[in-house]
């Protein structure tokens, strides 16, 4: 493309020239023509000599400095340019030699092989069909144009031409000329293409085009009615075709990407497909309208509508195959994996489905790869599809003729292994397995995950094939939760266990709108003076069927499936409530709301905590909320900029089950925590004698009081525990010991001090 460009500007002033003079000989025999000066004839074949001539000369030099794509376009118009140069010469020559419109042979076979080479430029344009058959599709559209232009010009400019005027063969080839032009336009018009840019080279050559056929078809009328005579006002139109086709010249090739090629083609308009069988419909009115009275029809239309059939045909015949080959292709695409080659989704089930109404034994091994995400994340979707496509191939050798392999979707495979096998379900699994492992050299790079595998084997528990797929699912993700790289076999256990999950998640979706949520408060005492100073805000589950479930039960579901964004809005604005009510009996009451990690990367985290502080009318000082450790060192930048923010509020932030993540003293200078919470687990050690639990926990309590942090003893529930804590000099105490969760209306009562040493 930087040759077209810079071409050009070596001798801009040779261009320059060069053109004004072929517009000034265009100009001046079109002045010459109309005014009828003397030599009218000799100046018009002169201008077309000198034109064309001009013209080949600049699509030689546009063929030499354009790309090697369009070499070959720019090669066969100047071989079109230099055959009208020579036609023209002979035209001319035998014209002087007194032959007054010398429709000869020689003449005609210029004429003819430009029309060719013409034809065969348009064909091999940069925006032309790229395949033979694409090819010969375009030009049967043309000629299938052209001939249907010829009983609608016998209409129009035949008609009342005598049989004998159109006797000379030579002589009536020549009126043919309008059909051959209608034909390159057609056909430019086809390869200029829907959906591109269109090349102005080809605008030009078109308005060129154009303005040729217009001629040719008012030259062939006046010609068939005897009063044509060269030196005609309209001769001045070659010559203008000519400069219009050596100004295309100067325009640079059509920008394209190096993957233009790959690109897929956009659907071609309605219009585009129709414009071949548009002028037919014409051409049979005008074969009704030609009919002589004797009932004949002209010999010329005759044999052009005979012609004009045979195209049609060919031309149906090229779209009935291609429609075949449409048909192949759409087949391979509907039920293969275009990235494997494996089958697909669909093939998979048709074969299932079919397998399973031919009877005999039927197995599904289900196989989902373990870790593929953090490849796509690390290295990128070109890696992982590269991944896909060895790990498939890997997998096809080891299942071999013993089952059918299939790309579901994503990394989920599976293999269906009916009728007679001589290799049983768990055999193949174990042999994917083992296909799967990594070979020297793929453990260092990080690309090679491994796979869970999940099996079911087709019984009377089974109505359809869609149980089939559920329970190689269900056990497949039996195998993930083992400890991946594995497989499992489908039992009635996990069928009951994975069933009754999915009705839990069924009804836990209706849950908060139907009300079946509870709110229930752990108190939290000041261990000094034994007063109630704050409480945990725990929510329970009163399940319609199975009775109040803790949150043990549901929570990990609602994480999983999102849910948990709901519950949490849920208990945040019922704590809070809850609190503005303690606060009527103890001002100096506050409430802890759990935050689960999902709810943190929320952008209206804020926005839902202040709403919820707002609708209560509660000072934010009066809510903690209480997050895991894992919850705040997985969190990003974003998130320690909404704590803080919540912070700033006024809003306290405590960290739940503190020692049990990933404790380190230098995310606790990045969090603005306001008090520690020491996890149970340490409590509970405490009433052993274990030394270490009771130095962790001093631990803990000496740290926070070096970052100016508060301190609750969680899980306090013997006299020893609580004896331990106090001794230690830990602030707050929650346990069983103080108080066990409960409602709202039985917490009111214990908002006053408590013996702390019973």
């Amino acid at each position: 493309m930087s040759l077209a460009v810079a071409a050009p500007a070596r001798h801009p002033l040779a261009g320059r020239v060069g053109l004004v003079a072929a517009v000034v000989v265009v100009l001046g025999e079109m002045i010459w023509l109309v005014a009828g000066l003397p030599g009218a004839a000799l100046v018009s074949d002169l201008g077309a000599m000198a034109v064309s001539s001009w013209a080949a000369v600049l699509c030689v030099g546009a063929a030499r400095r354009h790309p090697h794509a369009l070499r070959r376009f720019w090669s066969l118009l100047a071989a079109t340019m230099i055959l009208a140069a020579l036609g023209r010469t002979v035209w001319t020559i035998e014209r002087l030699g007194g032959i007054g419109l010398p429709h000869t042979p020689l003449v005609g076979g210029l004429f003819t092989a430009g029309i060719v080479t013409g034809t065969a430029a348009l064909l091999c344009s940069r925006a032309g069909p790229r395949s033979l058959i694409g090819q010969a599709r375009t030009l049967l559209d043309g000629v299938i144009v052209g001939l249907a232009l010829i009983p609608i010009g016998w209409l129009l400019v035949f008609r009342d031409v005598a049989d004998a005027d159109l006797a000379d063969p030579l002589r009536t080839f020549g009126l043919l000329y309008p059909m051959f032009d209608l034909m390159q336009l057609t056909i430019l018009v086809a390869v200029a293409g829907p959906g591109r840019p269109m090349w102005r080279s080809l605008t030009v050559i078109g308005a060129g085009l154009a303005i040729r056929a217009g001629a040719d078809t008012v030259y062939v009328s006046l010609v068939a009615h005897g009063s044509y005579a060269p030196g005609h006002p309209v001769d001045v139109c070659w010559p203008l075709s000519y400069l219009l086709v050596g100004l295309a010249t100067r325009y640079p090739p059509p920008a394209c990407g190096d993957g233009e090629e790959d690109v897929e083609s956009p659907l071609p308009p309605w219009w585009r497909v129709a414009l071949p069988y548009l002028p037919v419909g014409g051409a049979i009115v005008a074969v009704m309208l030609s009919r002589r009275p004797t009932g004949q029809t002209p010999h010329l239309v005759f044999v052009g509508m005979m012609a004009l059939l045979g195209v049609l045909a060919l031309r149906q015949g090229l779209a009935a195959n291609e429609n075949l080959r449409l048909v192949g292709r759409l087949r391979r695409l509907a039920y293969s994996d275009q990235l494997t080659g494996l089958p697909n989704r669909l093939t998979f089930i048709r074969r299932l489905r079919r397998a399973l109404r031919a009877g005999g034994p039927v197995a599904v091994v289900l196989l989902d790869l373990d870790g593929f995400k953090q490849v796509n994340d690390r290295f990128g979707h070109a890696a992982g599809d590269r991944l896909l496509s060895t790990t498939a191939e890997r997998m096809r050798d080891a299942v071999g003729p013993d089952g059918m392999i299939a790309r579901l979707g994503g990394d989920e495979f599976a293999v269906l292994v009916a009728g007679d096998r001589p290799v049983s379900p768990e055999r193949l699994a174990v042999r994917l397995l083992a296909a799967l492992e990594p070979l020297p050299g793929e453990e260092d790079l990080g690309v090679h995950p491994s796979a869970s595998i999940g099996i079911a084997e087709y019984g009377p528990q089974h109505t359809s094939h869609t149980d089939l797929l559920r329970d190689a699912d269900i056990a497949m993700y039996a195998a993930k939760a083992s400890g991946k790289s594995a497989y499992r076999t489908c039992t009635a256990e996990l069928r009951e266990s994975a069933v009754g999950r999915a009705e839990l998640i069924a009804d836990l979706r209706r849950a908060v709108d139907e009300g079946q949520l509870l709110m229930e408060f752990q108190p939290i005492v000041d261990l000094a003076t034994g007063t109630v100073r704050s409480a945990e805000a725990l929510v329970r589950w009163r399940h319609p069927r199975l009775g109040v479930l803790t949150p043990a039960r549901f929570l990990p579901l609602a994480e999983e499936t999102g849910l948990i964004l709901g519950i949490d809005r849920w208990v945040i604005h019922e704590a809070c409530r809850a609190a503005a009510t303690w606060r009527e009996h103890a001002p100096e009451v506050t409430v802890a709301v759990n935050i689960a990690a999902a709810h943190l990367c929320r952008p209206d985290l804020i926005a839902t905590v202040t709403g919820a502080m707002g609708a209560a009318g509660l000072p934010p000082r009066a809510l903690t909320l209480e997050l895991t450790e894992s919850a705040l060192i997985e969190g990003s930048e974003a998130v320690l900029d909404r704590l803080a923010q919540l912070r700033d509020l006024g809003v306290r932030i405590a960290i739940d089950d503190f020692g049990t993540g990933y404790s380190s003293l230098s995310y606790l200078h990045r969090i603005p925590a306001t008090e520690l919470k020491i996890d149970r687990s340490f409590v509970s050690r405490l009433d052993a004698g274990d030394a270490r639990a009771y130095a962790t926990v001093e631990m803990v309590n000496r740290l926070a009081g070096a970052f100016d942090l508060a301190v609750v003893a969680e899980g306090v529930e013997t006299g020893a525990q609580h004896a331990a804590v106090t001794a230690i000099g830990c602030r707050q105490g929650q346990g069983w010991r103080y108080g066990r969760p409960t409602a709202l209306s039985d917490l009111l009562p214990t908002l006053v001090p408590v013996d702390a040493a019973r």
